[in-house]
């Protein structure tokens, strides 16, 4: 029988693993400041039509704003840590589900274990 289980992906942080980490965060930091822009514009187009309450308006869309500035700052957070990483350090990077045999006899610890993949510079240098 087989069943699902998550394992961890783990990369060994390298000098082109931190620019790629870094870039990825700049992107998502500036298409979120696009955001935000964008739903300014959209307000402004709201609140001058009529039969619209400006102030819910104004409410709804400032609270999307603030979610995306709080994004905004934990991209700045991570980049932040992303400086003091040392090269050589792991870090854990995502979970995926893999499909794992399971017969009698198998032992449940072995199987239910964490188990992870380490990655270095996009290639899988390691199954724990």
């Amino acid at each position: 029988m087989k069943i699902m289980k998550k394992v961890l992906i783990k990369q060994i942080v390298t000098e082109k693993s931190k620019e790629k980490l870094r870039e990825n965060f700049h992107n998502h930091k500036m298409r979120l400041e696009q955001e935000c822009q964008q739903l300014l514009f959209e307000q402004r187009k709201l609140q001058n039509k009529p039969g619209i309450s400006k102030q819910e308006v104004t409410n709804r869309f400032q609270q999307e704003i603030n979610n995306r500035k709080e994004k905004i700052k934990l991209a700045d957070f991570k980049n932040e840590q992303l400086d003091m990483l040392e090269l050589g350090s792991e870090i854990t990077e995502k979970e995926v589900e893999a499909l794992v045999e399971v017969s009698e006899g198998s032992h449940w610890n072995d199987i239910m274990g964490e188990r992870a993949i380490v990655i270095k510079d996009d290639i899988v240098i390691r199954i724990d």
